[in-house]
């Protein structure tokens, strides 16, 4: 949908005369600040910068198009806003890896001010960022991230899962909720020591609001208040948003209440006990970042980022191999071969299971499942590449680039699994291969998210055969994906039929 189609929609001549002015001048203040330095894109126009440019429901497309133009480094007006876009593998590597300090901030976009207040760690910054992180790797690493005591905990949901899908014996049925809710219990039984039944209407309501804020994240409508805040406080843009935030907020701020009460040093079960066992230890200290509000933060950014990605990539291999089955078919010979009829896969099953391990890599990188990645900003000026990007520009390291560049992969549009095979049908790792992005700011919950991936996609597939529903070719399944924060699937039905 392009920005004057959504307008235009949604606005009499009077009403929209009069935001225009106000638009306007808005413009013309953030203009002025521009510098010739700056690197080179396409001119903007007055009040909506470059937005005639970009189709505001796939953005990433836009993108990829512009690039094409304008090279592996260009300015873009997102309306009033001035940032830079970072296209290709060897760009945003040198960016975010090479010199990591100089774009290792995180640029906050308003509606996650509006939503998250800067607290916790996604959408944080400074010394707060740095303690909050480090305590979250190391509690997650406590709790067992990467290894057997967590991959038990992914076998046990595992069984809960196949156990729901035999239910549908054989026919047509949507897996979203019911992965998104696997999934999510893993993160669930890290942050709170326990996981939920799938029937809990508390757990599925959580479900469904962070599902709906992932879509909501990605419309126009959502993307226009972060471009134009203030006339989207006027329109309310973004108050759905904030309120499913907040009601998630509440439910985990109930739980450590709770906790608080029953608090034992001697029993910590989960990542809110353990930030109280950390809350005690501060108390002394003049200036601590361990206070409430950070640990609902972070708590929030463990439930939404353990859940949306990993179920997404989940859900993107279910209709990827009804498309293919011939690669669905070499997947299960290669299972057979390594795992043993009634036993579960183990993470250590990866490493004798080379085109799994490449099917999966493949999908992370075909899905790519968070184009636009989290955007960064410069801590100071910085020149990159001969131009000058001013102190507090939003810098957008565009993943869709790296995982479509042309000039580090083959058949970059196309799902290939050889990408991540030789010739002799070994797994290669790929430098450009980067869904959980790189650097200071890379995913956190990374190994977790690969266990889960290998575990959950194995286990299916070993328990079942996907196929579309009567009625429905392979030809019929739609690849695109649906509008949303992240790149999720059109929706579709499916049907397992039990492998035993």
């Amino acid at each position: 949908m392009s920005f004057f189609a959504f307008f235009l929609a949604r606005a009499d001549v009077l009403v929209y005369f009069s935001i225009f002015i106000a638009l306007f001048i808005y413009w013309i203040n953030g203009i002025r600040k521009s510098t010739a330095k700056m690197p080179p894109g396409p001119m903007p126009l007055p009040v909506i910068g470059n937005l005639n440019l970009l189709d505001l429901e796939k953005p990433h497309e836009s993108l990829m198009q512009l690039s094409e133009k304008y090279g592996e480094i260009f300015t873009l007006h997102f309306g009033p806003k001035k940032m830079v876009i970072l296209a290709g593998y060897k760009i945003i590597k040198e960016a975010l890896v090479t010199r990591a300090d100089d774009f290792g901030e995180r640029a906050i976009d308003p509606i996650f001010e509006a939503a998250f207040n800067g607290h916790g760690v996604l959408f944080s910054n400074g010394e707060q960022w740095k303690s909050m992180r480090r305590f979250m790797l190391a509690t997650l690493r406590d709790f067992g991230m990467g290894k057997k005591s967590v991959e038990a905990r992914i076998q046990d949901e595992l069984i809960s899962l196949i156990e729901s899908f035999r239910s549908h014996n054989g026919k047509p049925f949507d897996a979203h909720m019911l992965i998104n809710t696997a999934v999510s219990n893993v993160i669930c039984s890290i942050i709170f020591g326990k996981r939920f039944e799938y029937d809990d209407p508390t757990f599925e309501k959580l479900i469904k609001m962070l599902d709906e804020n992932t879509k909501l994240l990605g419309t126009p409508k959502v993307l226009l208040y972060n471009y134009y805040p203030f006339l989207g406080s006027l329109l309310g843009l973004h108050k759905k948003v904030v309120q499913n935030t907040k009601e998630i907020r509440s439910f985990i701020s109930q739980f450590l209440m709770n906790r608080r009460l029953h608090f034992d040093a001697n029993d910590i079960t989960g990542y809110i006990d353990a930030y109280l066992l950390k809350q005690e230890q501060e108390t002394t200290k003049a200036q601590t970042y361990f206070n409430e509000e950070n640990l609902l933060g972070s708590a929030l950014d463990l439930f939404g980022a353990g859940t949306e990605t990993t179920s997404t990539t989940i859900r993107w291999g279910i209709l990827l191999m009804m498309k293919y089955p011939e690669i669905q078919k070499k997947i299960q010979e290669e299972i057979k071969m390594n795992i043993k009829p009634g036993q579960l896969p183990t993470a250590e099953d990866r490493k004798k299971m080379p085109y799994t391990d490449a099917v999966i890599h493949e999908i992370q990188r075909f899905g790519n499942i968070v184009p636009l990645n989290a955007p960064h900003s410069t801590p100071t000026d910085v020149y990159l590449r001969g131009y000058l990007i001013p102190k507090g520009t939003e810098v957008i390291p565009f993943l869709t680039s790296v995982l479509y560049d042309k000039t580090q992969w083959k058949t970059p549009y196309d799902f290939n699994p050889n990408h991540f095979l030789d010739e002799n049908g070994k797994f290669v790792r790929h430098d450009a291969f980067m869904p959980f992005s790189v650097g200071r700011r890379a995913c956190a919950g990374e190994s977790l998210a690969k266990m889960e991936l290998f575990l959950f996609f194995t286990g299916l597939l070993q328990a079942f055969t996907f196929s579309p529903p009567p009625g429905v070719s392979r030809e019929d399944l739609s690849l695109k994906p649906d509008i949303g924060l992240t790149l999720v699937p059109t929706p579709y039905m499916t049907c397992a039929k039990p492998n035993y």
